[in-house]
């Protein structure tokens, strides 16, 4: 008896745990809503002038602010953990919202990002920063905007444009801080991971053709 719980303990254990944690799955079956339909940029465009929507879309949603250049290894932290594994996938964006006067910077990272990424599922659209924090206020999070109208946390959207996170008494998370590099490869991409089945399962669903979605 003694030996087959040794056995037990030396072999399966390790197997079981391997499985659980190589899931990349948080312990929830659904990520939660946070607020669920957050409003659109409406006449917010980018630097070629178009409009971006988060309608349909699974958006990462930042706010670059006044200082993105100065933050910008946050945006690279990003890019690497998460955009670079999934930038693929059609119906993924990734969209930073930036204060008016700050186009030119925008345009030096984006010219450092495309030495090594194909960048363009990365979409900068800009307001002024009265305009930036009057949308922030609408989105129902704990968090607060830096003076410069941004910040360093990034935002899960759904293709319902509800904005998603954890909600359980033991860990409350609205956003993922990507001046963290270890918070973006484990909370993020394991809520991300959830969105991308959810995603799944129901194209699955509705019998439609599926991707394979994780690496």
């Amino acid at each position: 008896m003694k030996k087959n719980s040794v056995l037990f303990i030396l072999f399966v254990l390790p197997i079981v745990a391997y499985l659980f944690f190589a899931s990349g799955v948080n312990g929830f079956s659904t990520l939660p809503v946070i607020t669920k339909k957050i409003p659109d940029f409406g006449n917010w465009k980018t630097l070629n002038k178009e409009k971006v929507s988060l309608n349909n879309k699974i958006t990462i949603l930042g706010f670059g602010g006044a200082d993105i250049l100065k933050n910008r290894g946050n945006l690279f932290n990003l890019n690497e953990k998460i955009y670079q594994r999934y930038h693929t996938f059609e119906d993924l964006q990734f969209v930073m919202v930036c204060t008016d006067g700050t186009q030119e910077d925008v345009v030096k990272i984006m010219d450092a990002l495309d030495e090594f990424t194909d960048v363009s599922n990365w979409h900068f659209v800009f307001a002024s920063k009265e305009e930036i924090k009057e949308y922030y206020s609408q989105l129902g999070l704990k968090g607060k905007l830096g003076i410069d109208a941004g910040t360093s946390n990034v935002y899960i959207v759904d293709k319902k444009m509800s904005l998603r996170g954890r909600k359980s008494q033991e860990e409350y998370k609205e956003g993922y801080n990507t001046f963290h590099p270890a918070e973006l490869s484990n909370e993020m991409l394991d809520d991300f991971k959830i969105i991308l089945y959810e995603y799944r399962a129901a194209l699955k669903k509705n019998h439609n053709a599926t991707k394979q979605l994780l690496k």
